[in-house]
């Protein structure tokens, strides 16, 4: 595991933190997560003192608190909006609109729904690249606001409710809220921004691969101008309003998707003799892909998942049928422990499924790589964190969700943050992200588009030589 290395005093201010937070939890005999808090009282922290409020800093504070307002407001029409994935069509629309009243030149239809404009500033320097996801989940809306969605779609083919349950339409609403600002200095600032809003981050059906992040890079939108460096963020329940995570190195992992359709023979329910129950053999085939995790994965190299989400077979009570089909996800952060995981799924199908006689058709899907941040430019932009939100900045543990940002990081140096949107007295409750019940404390949105527009003017103020 990657650890940045620390300073004395920093290490043994850390460790009776930690002591008195240890000793906290055991006398109330509850478990907590305990991330590395980065110090914002020494320059040690992150190897350089805190950035100070420049008056460029302070002209792009003033100009996020003075449209606070028109941040809510974006948020709430968006939330209130929802577009699932590759059919963002009202949502490109009202981002376009937005970037033009704000004097900008853009491109829309970027892989399909997506919206790219550039902010040049009045002086030469690094292109920087600050990227937000526009598409909402096939969910229904079970959290009672003003600007609840009632919207409907189709999934799979299957009429769905549709909602932000991801948080992409705060990720949309504090980019436009960083890019306003940054238009308000451009004239200071040395060098250019590409504001990217991306389609079709969660996914979408295989015949319509390439997508998202994957498509927005190969139709150039790092390529004109050449981006240097990209931001991104994402917000996060269970994580306090406001508190700002990182990690340097592989933070989200490749998520790949397996399918696995068990061919039995039918025979009549009365009769299990007279055939091949695909649902039996299904079934010890979950049961052997958990030991894949718990008994062959060296976990003290990488973590690692592999999930069954769905089971599908049969029709009727008394009718065994012919087939059974599973579906599921495998994560990982390692290349060599994708491919022995991958592996490991279709010998233990095909394996299982031979033994009572049955057959099996096994499709293994690659999906998004593995989301790392690049060490130099994390280390170069902590000083910009803790100055935005100082106390609130912590080391995050690696993450086995994933993001298609990983296509813009692996082309160009990143680095992708969380922000946290529960309220302090709700963390240990909070519904995570994709559920109906996924809530935004909106108070944390000024946080996120401050990071936004501070990363990029900082990136640009700053040393060109790093990373």
């Amino acid at each position: 595991m990657h650890r940045r290395p620390l300073h004395s005093p920093l290490r043994a201010r850390l460790g009776l933190a930690c002591l008195a937070l240890a000793l906290a939890c055991a006398c109330a005999g509850t478990p907590v997560f305990t991330p590395r808090l980065v110090s914002h009282s020494s320059p040690h922290a992150a190897g350089a003192a805190p950035l100070a409020a420049s008056p460029l800093a302070a002209a792009i504070d003033a100009r996020l608190a003075a449209s606070e307002s028109k941040l809510i407001a974006w948020r709430r029409h968006l939330h209130q909006h929802p577009e699932l994935s590759n059919r963002e069509v009202e949502t490109a629309r009202f981002v376009a609109d937005r970037l033009r009243e704000m004097g900008l030149e853009l491109r829309t239809g970027v892989a399909r729904h997506g919206v790219v404009a550039v902010i040049r500033g009045g002086k030469p320097g690094p292109v920087v690249a600050l990227r937000a996801d526009m598409d909402a989940l096939p969910v229904t809306e079970e959290v009672d606001l003003p600007f609840k969605s009632t919207a409907q779609g189709t999934y799979e083919g299957r009429t769905v409710g549709v909602m932000h349950a991801c948080g992409h339409d705060a990720h949309t609403a504090m980019l436009l809220a960083a890019a306003d600002a940054l238009v308000s200095v451009r004239a200071e600032l040395s060098g250019s921004v590409v504001l990217i809003f991306q389609p079709a981050e969660e996914g979408v059906p295989r015949d319509e691969h390439p997508a998202g992040a994957e498509l927005m890079v190969k139709e150039g939108v790092l390529d004109d101008p050449r981006v240097d460096v990209v931001f991104g963020l994402h917000v996060f329940a269970g994580r306090p309003t406001g508190q700002v995570g990182w990690r340097s190195g592989p933070v989200l992992a490749a998520a790949d998707k397996f399918e696995i359709q068990v061919i039995g023979h039918q025979t009549h329910g009365s009769k299990p003799w007279s055939g091949i129950d695909p649902i039996v053999v299904a079934s010890e085939i979950v049961g052997a892909l958990q030991t894949i995790v718990s008994r062959t994965v060296d976990l003290t190299n990488e973590p690692a998942v592999v999930t069954v989400g769905q089971f599908e077979s049969g029709v009727r009570n008394n009718i065994i049928p012919d087939r059974a089909r599973l579906v599921g996800t495998i994560r990982t952060f390692d290349a060599a422990m994708r491919e022995d995981v991958h592996a490991r799924v279709q010998r233990i199908a095909e394996n299982v499924a031979a033994a009572h006689g049955a057959r099996v058709e096994v499709k293994l899907e690659p999906g998004y790589p593995v989301t790392a941040n690049d060490a130099a430019l994390t280390e170069r932009m902590l000083p910009t964190l803790e100055r935005v939100a100082p106390g609130d900045v912590v080391e995050v543990r690696k993450i086995t969700g994933a993001e298609d940002f990983a296509y813009y990081a692996s082309r160009v140096p990143g680095l992708f943050l969380f922000l946290g949107v529960t309220p302090p007295d709700r963390v240990a409750t909070a519904d995570s992200n994709h559920s109906p019940r996924f809530y935004v404390d909106e108070s944390a949105l000024p946080t996120g588009a401050r990071l936004l527009a501070h990363l990029a003017a900082d990136y640009l103020a700053g040393d060109t030589s790093l990373p």
